[in-house]
């Protein structure tokens, strides 16, 4: 038996500010974008990674949350604490200073790190947090 990775989720409250940020400025390319219910859900993924897949959903997707639970998940949201998405990089240099330029929300600068990478880290259009992260050069 074998288990990979096919998607993870990503809550947003601008899917058109996402899709910006996640094709025009990372590279991603859009894979799909449906809409349910009154809602939208936009599945983005690297060209090197055919078989993975970030889904950008609204906050509290589930049709069946209650209107209190939507509102508190979108008070995180804008607080930018819920959870984000490590990625690898060839460059993290480069790619910090594409970034940077978009105007996004950096968190922190490259930066060498203790356990093997260098890496940088920023927050996307609705305050998730991105990491990239390059393998050390160094033996």
């Amino acid at each position: 038996m074998d288990i990979r990775l096919k998607q993870c989720f990503l809550a947003v409250d601008d899917h058109d500010k996402a899709i910006a940020f996640y094709r025009d400025v990372l590279g991603l390319e859009v894979r799909g974008d449906v809409g349910f219910e009154g809602m939208r859900w936009v599945t983005v993924g690297s060209p090197l990674q055919p078989d993975v897949e970030i889904v950008l959903e609204p906050p509290a997707a589930d049709p069946d949350t209650s209107p209190a639970d939507k509102e508190v998940m979108a008070q995180l949201l804008a607080k930018g604490v819920l959870r984000g998405v490590n990625f690898t990089t060839s460059d993290c240099d480069e790619l910090y200073a594409r970034v940077r330029e978009s105007g996004a929300d950096v968190i922190q600068e490259p930066t060498d790190q203790p356990y093997g990478v260098r890496d940088c880290a920023f927050r996307d259009p609705a305050g998730n947090m991105l990491r990239f992260m390059e393998p050390s050069k160094q033996g």
